[in-house]
């Protein structure tokens, strides 16, 4: 592998209305890996994110350059391309952190390129990238109860139960992107695809 930094980029919407939806679960992912990193996002000048510098998965650690946009999640290739551009990341470098309908509460799947699924984050960053070969790591939120619509699913807050699994859920996609950078994709997924 090359010495290049990976993107990882927590997709979600901004500001605190937003924080505790489920659309969100990638930006709480993000914070926790910031923790990890042990330094503060900061506002990229170039970027349209707040970004964070730095080292994941061990001594000495692989380079990560941590991404949280400030565009909604619609709008979220717009930030990860110039942020790819500004760090010379290549696509297969670039990790997006998302809520995924099709994959139970509480579930982890990672791979390397595929389709949007409907998702907003990725067909947008698909679009602004020119290529779906991108890792994710997708965080099953599972699908909504009866008729509710997705669109009104997603951008709800977790159930009271749910709510009690979300920081063990957070720290296990969490130690999972950190597998993904420094082991690879078939190792994390023999981890994490139990």
């Amino acid at each position: 592998m090359s010495e290049g930094p990976w993107l990882v980029v927590g997709l979600g919407n901004p500001g605190p209305t937003y924080a505790a939806h489920r659309h969100n679960i990638g930006q709480q992912v993000l914070d926790l890996l910031a923790a990890r990193v042990g330094g503060k996002l900061r506002p990229h000048p170039r970027g349209r994110a707040d970004v964070l510098e730095g080292r994941l998965g061990g001594v000495p650690g692989v380079r990560v350059v941590l991404a949280r946009p400030r565009s909604y999640m619609n709008e979220t290739g717009g930030p990860v391309a110039s942020l790819a551009t500004f760090y010379k990341v290549p696509p297969e470098r670039v990790v997006a952190v998302h809520d995924e309908l099709d994959i139970p509460f509480g579930a982890l799947r990672l791979k390397l390129g595929g389709g949007d699924n409907g998702h907003n984050g990725l067909r947008s960053i698909r679009r602004s990238l020119g290529t779906g070969d991108f890792h994710r790591v997708r965080c099953g939120i599972g699908r909504p109860p009866g008729r509710q619509d997705p669109a009104d699913f997603v951008l709800s807050g977790f159930s009271a139960a749910e709510r009690k699994e979300v920081p063990l859920f957070v720290d296990n996609a969490a130690d999972a992107v950190e597998a993904l950078v420094a082991e690879g994709l078939d190792r994390a997924q023999n981890t994490w695809h139990g």
